[in-house]
C-alpha cells in the first residue's frame, strides 16, 4: 500500500475499467457496460494524483497495481468540513477476498482522518452487493433517504449512500 503516482494513472484507469465491467455484470445483466475510454481515465487520475483531488493510495503485489482507492471531503452539498467521501475503491478481481479492499478501505479511513473528517460516506449501487456487505461489515450504513437514480453511460443506477463516523 502506498501513495498513487503519475506513473501509476494508466494502470489505475485500466484497472478501473476492468473492474467496472467485472462489478457491472453484478448488477445489470444483459445491459451493455458503460466504460470510459482509457485516455479519458487516465487524464482524470492523473490530475486527481496530481493535485490531491482525491487523494488516491495504491495496492501493490508483484510491483503490479491490483486496488485503489480514491478519497476526500465529500463532494455532496450542505455536508460539513468533516464530513469526507471514498469517492472511488476497486480492487482487481484476481484479488477479491484476499484483505486488498481492507487494506484500501484502512488507508482511506485513516487519510481521512488525518485530514480531520469525523465521518466517512461512500455512494454505491444498490444491486452492487458485494460492495454493499463490504462497506456494511466496516460499520458504514445504508442511508435509505439518500436513494436516486443515476445515468451511467445511458444505463440508470439506483445509488445509495451509506456513511459511519470515524
Amino acid at each position: 500500500m502506498r501513495p498513487a503516482t503519475l506513473r501509476d494513472a494508466k494502470q489505475i484507469a485500466e484497472l478501473h475499467n476492468a473492474t467496472v465491467r467485472d462489478a457491472f455484470k453484478t448488477i445489470a445483466i444483459d445491459t451493455p457496460i458503460p466504460v470510459v475510454p482509457v485516455d479519458k481515465r487516465q487524464a482524470y487520475w492523473r490530475e486527481a494524483i496530481e493535485y490531491s483531488e482525491p487523494q488516491v493510495h495504491v495496492a501493490i503485489d508483484d510491483d503490479k497495481i491490483v486496488g485503489f482507492v480514491g478519497f476526500d471531503r465529500s463532494r455532496d452539498k450542505g455536508t460539513p468540513p468533516t464530513m469526507g467521501e471514498i469517492w472511488a475503491i476497486y480492487v482487481a478481481t484476481s484479488h477479491w477476498g484476499r484483505g486488498v479492499g481492507l487494506a484500501l478501505w484502512d488507508a482511506a479511513r485513516e487519510g481521512l482522518q488525518e485530514e480531520g473528517c469525523a465521518k466517512v460516506s461512500i455512494w454505491l449501487p444498490i444491486a452492487n452487493d458485494r460492495a454493499v456487505r463490504f462497506f456494511e461489515l466496516a460499520g458504514l450504513k445504508r442511508e435509505m433517504s439518500s436513494a436516486k437514480t443515476i445515468a451511467v453511460g445511458g444505463v440508470k443506477i439506483e445509488e445509495i449512500r451509506l456513511s459511519r463516523t470515524l
